[in-house]
């Protein structure tokens, strides 16, 4: 017996809560976000409105132009090494059979744990005599030997391998789902006409991935753009600022100098630059699809 289909009014009450706590918890700061962003509100009561005058800050503002430039440089390295790793992960894990499902799953553990308990994790492999340096020693590259954390010209990069290192496998995930989804006549034919492992990937499983493409980088692109745990954890922004981004700078901002209006204008900013950044990203890689 065939049981009837709901109607969709009967399914709106039950969407009511998930509505209202979106609501709640979204909706209404985001709409709270851009008035008080024209306030010099110290996160007291009262607020006198000073019109543009924190946009005017940021835009003549060193430390936004530093944090802006840290943004990007660590969401560029993000994206391309974790997307890379993601492709070649899938590729394998997809050549190993039920090994390979075996290995994805443990692949994807390192994304299951809290930024807080990553960085926490991976400072203490970046000390002096943590498990880096002496894994350099027993790989006789002790003269690359380093203070990762404590040198502004690594600092940035050292805490963007953590990122890596807990996403890669969920990339990998999704681009596995991506080669799942290639028809296998395709590469029998093409391995049929003589086609090498690398023609059959160039030619075929790579341009039929850019559906997984355009899910995994508009979700590290997003995700980088707004990083704040594993640098505020890891070096507070140090040394010297080398690794302090935008949300960290906002987060410091709005708990550590209690210039709310100002900072709450820095995550407009931030706002405005992950919304064009994620749609022009996005709307490319559609485009790309769409010839392919």
């Amino acid at each position: 017996m065939r049981l009837p289909r709901p109607r969709g009014r009967s399914l709106v009450p039950f969407t009511l809560p998930a509505l209202g706590l979106y609501a709640l918890l979204t909706l209404y700061p985001l709409v709270k976000t851009v008035p008080l962003s024209l306030t010099d509100s110290t996160g007291g009561p009262s607020a006198n409105d000073v019109g543009l005058a924190n946009y005017r800050k940021l835009l003549d503002s060193d430390d936004v132009r530093t944090a802006l430039v840290h943004t990007v440089v660590y969401t560029v390295v993000v994206v391309v090494a974790q997307t890379a790793l993601g492709v070649a992960i899938a590729a394998g894990l997809r050549r190993w059979g039920t090994y390979g499902k075996a290995l994805g799953v443990v692949l994807l553990t390192p994304a299951l744990l809290s930024p807080v308990m990553a960085s926490f994790i991976w400072s203490s492999l970046y000390q002096g005599e943590g498990l880096v340096n002496t894994a350099m020693d027993g790989l006789g590259l002790g003269s690359l030997k380093h203070v990762w954390l404590g040198d502004p010209t690594t600092a940035l990069y050292a805490i963007a391998v953590v990122n890596i290192w807990m996403f890669a496998g969920f990339s990998a995930a999704i681009f596995a789902a991506g080669f799942r989804s290639i028809p296998e006549e395709l590469l029998e034919a093409a391995r049929l006409d003589g086609a090498s492992r690398w023609t059959q990937f160039r030619r075929i499983e790579w341009p039929l991935l850019a559906p997984a493409l355009t899910v995994s980088v508009t979700l590290s692109l997003t995700g980088c753009l707004r990083v704040l745990e594993l640098p505020l954890v890891m070096t507070n922004g140090g040394p010297a600022n080398s690794s302090r981004t935008l949300g960290l700078l906002i987060y410091q901002q709005l708990f550590s100098e209690g210039s709310v209006g100002y900072g709450t204008a820095v995550s407009v900013l931030l706002l405005v630059l992950v919304i064009v950044a994620a749609t022009a990203v996005n709307t490319l890689l559609r485009r790309r699809e769409g010839r392919i």
